[in-house]
């Protein structure tokens, strides 16, 4: 384990090459940081931490830089993310207040994490294997034909169309509306099929096709929307920290457009808490000179999906996890509330 000190001058020494985008000696950080030791002393300091791992030094430059090793110890030993000020709180809140439907508050919240964090965001959508049905509503549009519209907990709205084998009368319509309802609103995904199971048996033998027309496409809709979607922007981003990427943005360009690799990245959706992966943790070849800080979000305090930043390992860790953190609350807010 490091001493407290020595602690103290990896922690200056990753906030001054974050800051200044310069290798750190040991003179300017006595000149900027009161460490209440000689040079000398830190000296020593930065010799052990090279030794041990936790910095490096590029080329034949004097100072040194924080390592993989040295920025994921920076953030285990966080006190505390950095807070958002009010103004970017309620800019965050007026911001995501104004989406009309899912599809608008993922694009926003993509949008203002960029913007916020100045790096890449990506904002996963709603897991439908976590979601629960709010309602299921069916609209006669001619005497054989019924709309079927799915809205789940995370607002996300379905509509299928249906041509029945027989025509089927508005009162029937609204008895298999009330049922369907009363066995799956509030529900999980993954129990409708069991709980729809027997509900043709209920009704008159010529209504028993309609009915198993209606929850074959509702069972077809909710496993077709099992497919994970990641909505990500700020792509450009990455052009003003060409220079942390040691050849080419290139590799994380191309990981970035490989959805399947940031799904798997961004983690579990399970595990709500705050992740940072810190370069070579990312597992993926391309992303070894990024860091990636996600968390989970969602209503009623479990997270039904992620949402977080890529960026160069060199980034401002307790600002961009504040960032994140605060978007994050919002949209489960909004969702709760949608």
């Amino acid at each position: 384990m490091l001493s407290e000190r020595r602690l103290q001058v990896l922690r200056a020494i990753v906030q001054d090459y974050v800051g200044t985008e310069e290798p750190v000696g040991s003179k300017a950080l006595t000149e900027r940081h009161n460490l209440g030791v000689s040079p000398a002393t830190v000296r020593n300091d930065m010799a052990a931490l090279e030794e041990e791992g936790y910095i490096a030094q590029p080329h034949t430059s004097a100072g040194r830089i924080p390592t993989d090793k040295g920025y994921r110890l920076f953030v285990d030993k966080l006190a505390g993310v950095k807070p958002m000020t009010a103004p970017e709180r309620r800019a965050i809140q007026n911001f995501l207040d104004g989406a009309v439907d899912l599809d608008d508050v993922v694009a926003r919240t993509v949008r203002l994490l960029a913007q916020l964090t100045r790096q890449v965001a990506v904002v996963q959508y709603p897991s439908l294997t976590r979601s629960t049905v709010r309602h299921v509503e069916l609209l006669s549009l001619a005497p054989a034909r019924v709309m079927l519209v799915l809205i789940t907990d995370t607002g996300r709205v379905e509509q299928r169309m249906i041509d029945c084998p027989a025509p089927f009368g508005e009162t029937s319509l609204a008895d298999l509306r009330a049922r369907l309802n009363s066995r799956v609103a509030g529900r999980r995904f993954t129990d409708v099929p069991q709980l729809v199971e027997d509900l043709p048996d209920g009704f008159d033998v010529e209504d028993r096709g309609t009915v198993s027309a209606v929850l074959s496409t509702l069972l077809e809709t909710l496993v077709e929307e099992n497919e994970e979607r990641l909505m990500i922007g700020g792509t450009a981003n990455l052009t003003r920290f060409a220079h942390d990427f040691p050849l080419t943005i290139r590799p994380v360009l191309e990981a970035l457009e490989e959805q399947v690799v940031l799904l798997k990245l961004l983690g579990e959706t399970q595990d709500p808490g705050m992740t940072v992966r810190i370069g070579h943790e990312n597992a993926h070849e391309g992303l070894n000179s990024t860091s990636i800080v996600s968390v989970g979000y969602g209503s009623g305090g479990e997270a039904v999906a992620k949402l977080g930043v890529v960026g160069p390992t060199r980034m401002d860790y307790p600002g961009t996890m504040g960032a994140v953190r605060a978007v994050a609350r919002y949209v489960g807010q909004i969702l709760a509330e949608s």
